[in-house]
């Protein structure tokens, strides 16, 4: 059986040798003679097999789903020699990389970031297999490590293919982690080289010329500094000294009470020692400025007046300023309490209404319109007058200079042209300027009958009333002109015609 197997084998190769279609390729050139290298008689699939015994670092991949023999869905559904045909002769390129349309994501190596963009033979040598290239960051990145190998070749664990510059590198990580500001500097602010050998984990070490007390108050800032703010200090007035900083003193800083040594200072808690030139009092008060401001608020004290003295501030006196009625020096001399006291520029009636302000005016507004009670004087306000603002009648605040007859104010208004004198309330009245009524029958001596009474007033009254009187009550002495008797029969119209109508004759029978 040997004998035969043997003999089988080699007429095999011989007949294979006879039908060889041609030279194979320079890398197989060594294994032409010996085509069962590559060749099972008789058996095409078995070919695949002696290709990955032979390749096996492609078998491999392929079985581990690794590379791109292992990643390429086509791979897994052709045979080996559907892509890399041989017998093409001894300078035929079998691996057919077209490189341009070639997916990277096949490979074990994804083009991320700035790789995207980066030519294929920046990374893969033109002397060695495409699988060989580097993929660890110093195998390309040597030159640039900056760090001159003192942070190992993990590159990734701080940079990114994105941009080599931009760093992601969780801090935290080492023995001192970046809180508040320490967040905001780049590496190099802390790190004199990028070795990052030897960097400073004191505050001290760091900061020594931010020390603005020049080393006095030793060298542990985080005892009343932090990282969050550099002036913001931890230090508790409150705990560690004797005067606790409440309000307005919260909001200063060590600088404007203490001196450039303040652990040595000895200081004067009493206001005055720190608000001597804010004493508006000059001094007056005493130094128990605390009796009367907070330090909430300096400039509005806390000084109860209703309290504490015996005028009590209402209305617009609760805002006034102390020194708006005490004069200097302050409080020494208290000042009198009648309103002229103060107010004496603001009155103008010339001290006519007397001293009694507060008769008319009120604490809340001084100049609102004061309550006055016109009817108990000698002109009490009726009809339109009671809608009317003071200085509709009175032009000056004096009041008592105001004249009280209608013409006085309502000269104007007159449209009879003082042909009925001065005395308008005869026929108007405060309701209404047009709501007038006379009677003239009852108000004079001549009553009015017939047509009379649709007369127009000024259509017998063409003079001052004071000449009319004077006047008889004769026709003829309005109608003259009218008489076509010219005269003949006296001027008492009446003993023929009717006041009804002058046409209208009666019998003289």
């Amino acid at each position: 059986m040997l004998t035969c197997s043997t003999s089988f084998t080699a007429a095999a190769q011989t007949i294979e040798s006879l039908v060889m279609p041609g030279d194979v390729i320079q890398g197989h050139a060594d294994l032409e003679t010996e085509c069962g290298s590559c060749h099972e008689p008789f058996n095409r699939a078995g070919q695949d097999s002696l290709c990955r015994d032979c390749h096996e670092n492609i078998g491999n991949d392929i079985a581990s789903s690794e590379g791109f023999h292992g990643k390429s869905p086509d791979v897994a559904v052709e045979t080996c020699a559907a892509c890399h045909t041989d017998h093409e002769g001894r300078k035929a390129d079998i691996v057919i990389l077209d490189e341009a349309g070639f997916d990277h994501q096949l490979t074990d190596f994804e083009l991320l970031g700035k790789h995207g963009e980066a030519s294929c033979d920046g990374c893969h040598a033109s002397s060695e297999k495409h699988r060989d290239a580097p993929d660890v960051c110093v195998d390309c990145h040597l030159d640039d490590d900056v760090h001159e190998t003192f942070l190992g070749d993990a590159c990734a664990d701080c940079h990114s293919p994105r941009d080599w510059i931009e760093v992601e590198f969780d801090h935290d990580t080492t023995g001192y982690p970046l809180l508040g500001k320490h967040t905001e500097p780049v590496c190099a602010d802390c790190h004199a080289d990028q070795t990052h050998q030897n960097t400073p984990t004191t505050c001290f070490g760091c900061h020594a010329e931010d020390d603005s007390h020049d080393g006095r108050s030793g060298e542990q800032c985080e005892n009343c500094h932090n990282p969050s703010s550099w002036s913001d200090t931890s230090f508790d007035h409150s705990s560690n000294t004797n005067f606790p900083l409440e309000q307005k003193h919260a909001t200063l800083s060590c600088t404007d009470c203490h001196s450039d040594d303040p652990f040595d200072d000895v200081m004067d808690m009493a206001c005055a020692s720190c608000h001597l030139e804010d004493d508006g009092h000059a001094g007056h008060r005493g130094n128990d400025c605390g009796a009367c401001h907070d330090p909430g608020e300096w400039l509005k004290p806390t000084f109860n007046h209703n309290f504490a003295t015996d005028f009590k501030l209402n209305g617009a006196h609760i805002e006034v300023a102390c020194n708006d009625c005490h004069a200097a020096p302050i409080f020494e001399e208290s000042p009198k309490t009648e309103c002229v006291s103060c107010h004496v520029e603001d009155e103008p009636h010339d001290g006519l209404l007397g001293e009694r302000c507060n008769d008319c005016h009120t604490e809340t507004a001084w100049l609102d319109a004061p309550f006055f009670y016109h009817d108990l004087t000698d002109f009490p306000l009726l009809g339109e007058h009671a809608n009317l603002e003071c200085d509709g009648c009175h032009q000056t605040q004096l009041f008592a200079d105001t004249d009280d007859t209608c013409v006085d104010c309502h000269l104007e208004d007159d449209n009879h042209n003082g042909v009925f004198e001065t005395d308008c309330e005869s026929c108007h009245n405060p309701v209404a300027w047009d709501l007038w009524l006379f009677d003239h029958n009852v108000q004079t001596d001549f009553e009015l009958h017939g047509a009379h009474t649709g007369v127009a007033c000024d259509s017998c009254h063409r003079g001052p009333i004071a000449s009319m009187r004077k006047t008889a009550d004769r026709c003829a002495d309005c109608h003259l002109s009218d008489d076509i008797h010219d005269g003949e029969f006296g001027p008492d119209c009446g003993r023929c015609h009717s006041d009804n109508s002058f046409k209208e004759v009666r019998s003289l029978q």
